[in-house]
């Protein structure tokens, strides 16, 4: 039941022949369009590329690195010092390899295959809509907000209850490093924390006014993420698993839809420095799905993005990511990668997925996220693995697979759009802001608890699910998944399915 690939975490990899009830948010059942006649770079073509050169922290980039970098035909763009993280552009394909022989650099890489601007591609498809007639025709009962009866995820996580005891608070901030956030969205606007908020596109923060806002044709994927965790509990539209703390947009994804190293490294670091609380990660790290630490370049692109999501975690921001929409099992011996690099010319590679990590959901200290649909069992589409999920929430599926109960009709996730729009989304991305809003629920009930101690509760705190055996979600007599572990933590569900309400009463 290998599902097809797409270039990150904003679309369902629905398996052939799936029958649906409802329309799709995604059918990302096309692979990554990004320019596929053109292949990497070599010496001859001297196509300008973005690297990161990873040095000792602290103090500055050296006179002698700075030097080496000239001289390698490099220009620094920004340094990361807290980190030892350089953002550098150069056009000379031997470039890292020269770099790496540099006293003082501990690792460097490209971090894309395509040139400078990247390549454009398609969407890989587009959320189903609210028409605004379906928007005016919600009725809910009293004390919810209109479309909250379509929202069958808030009770799977007992956030409705929840919500009878705290919305959580306003000095608790989740960033949302994503496709941009959309901070004029009426459910957006009341929780939406400017300060916080940034372009890190480049690789340098851009603080220009709106500049975290996607354009119009780029993908509402972060705004759709943003308002199922902190979408206000104010009368209009629907109502966020934690509406009563902030959200920040960290927009890291450029206009072609890629997310690259430089740019994740400077939305972790942003998060780090501006007080953000949690971080929700729905994306994997451009242009490599598994980066593998035998190839220095892949290394290189490890070792920045773990030296930048360590470096949030320490300043107290717990980091939450999506598991992946593949139905994979992380902790398998081998999987066979058919999207990298995803930027120029994939092909197929069997990969180890211990030692090529797809980043940064399987970097330590990062909460891993798995997805479950309306009946409470994994998604067709979610990635698993024993060790390697650690938790689970509502990301949706299949709504013939899964069919939630009366009255909600879909069984994709309910969320905001740019332009003031609702509409419906699944995959791994919609279930890992359900872990952040819990999380920041969690935040809000204990505002002195480190990073450590929020993981923690959020672990003991989450309903133990045993294994889901036989795993036939398509009930075609062939078993789909295979579930190893206890009830209390396995591959499906991790320590189990994500508790809000033992979020504010524990």
């Amino acid at each position: 039941m290998t599902a097809s690939y797409a270039r990150y975490r904003r679309a369902v990899a629905i398996p052939a022949g799936m029958a649906m009830a409802t329309a799709l948010a995604f059918l990302p059942n096309t692979a990554a369009t990004a320019a596929e006649d053109v292949t990497a770079p070599t010496a001859a073509e001297a196509t300008p590329l973005s690297y990161v050169v990873n040095v000792k922290p602290g103090h500055g980039t050296s006179a002698h690195v700075k030097k080496a970098v000239a001289k390698a035909g490099g220009t620094i763009v920004t340094s990361y010092d807290q980190i030892g993280v350089i953002v550098v552009h150069s056009a000379n394909a031997d470039f890292a390899k020269t770099i790496r022989k540099v006293r003082g650099v501990q690792s460097a890489g490209a971090t894309r295959t395509a040139p400078l601007p990247s390549a454009s591609t398609g969407d890989l498809g587009a959320p189903k809509v609210l028409s605004a007639a379906e928007v005016a025709a919600a009725d809910a009962p009293a004390g919810q907000d209109p479309l909250q009866p379509q929202q069958w995820d808030l009770p799977a996580i007992k956030a409705d209850k929840a919500h009878e005891k705290t919305l959580g608070s306003k000095k608790v901030t989740v960033a949302v490093i994503d496709t941009g956030v959309d901070d004029t969205h009426p459910d957006i606007a009341p929780n939406f924390d400017r300060k916080a908020s940034v372009n890190c596109v480049s690789g340098k923060p851009d603080t220009a006014d709106g500049a975290w806002r996607p354009g119009a044709a780029e993908s509402p994927h972060g705004t759709h993420v943003a308002g199922e965790i902190a979408a206000a509990k104010n009368g209009v539209g629907m109502t966020g698993v934690a509406p009563g703390v902030k959200v920040s947009g960290i927009k890291v994804s450029n206009p072609d839809g890629f997310f690259y190293t430089e740019a994740v490294v400077c939305g972790f670091v942003w998060a780090a420095e501006h007080g953000v609380d949690v971080t929700n990660n729905s994306y994997y790290t451009d242009p490599w799905y598994f980066n593998c630490k035998n190839d220095p370049d892949q290394r290189a692109l490890v070792d920045a993005v773990t030296r930048a999501s360590r470096y949030a975690e320490k300043k107290g921001a717990v980091n939450v990511a999506a598991g992946g929409n593949e139905n994979y099992d992380l902790a398998s011996d081998e999987i066979t990668d058919p999207s990298s690099p995803n930027d120029s010319t994939p092909g197929d590679r069997v990969v180890d997925p211990s030692k090529c990590l797809d980043i940064p959901t399987q970097l330590p200290g990062v909460v891993t996220v798995a997805s479950t649909g309306a009946k409470g069992i994994k998604s067709s589409f979610s990635n698993y693995g024993l060790g390697t999920i650690d938790i689970a929430a509502p990301g949706g599926d299949s709504t013939a697979y899964q069919k939630p109960e009366a009255p909600a009709t879909s069984g994709l996730i309910l969320g905001t759009l740019p332009g003031g729009k609702w509409g419906y989304m699944a995959g791994t991305s919609m279930a890992s802001p359900h872990v952040a809003g819990v999380a920041a629920l969690i935040k809000s009930t204990h505002p002195y608890a480190s990073p450590a101690l929020v993981k923690a509760l959020l672990y003991t705190e989450a309903d133990a699910t045993p294994c889901t055996d036989p795993y036939d979600i398509n009930a075609d007599g062939k078993i789909d998944a295979v579930c190893e572990g206890s009830k209390n933590r396995n591959g499906f569900y991790g320590w189990g399915i994500a508790d809000a309400l033992d979020a504010v009463t524990k």
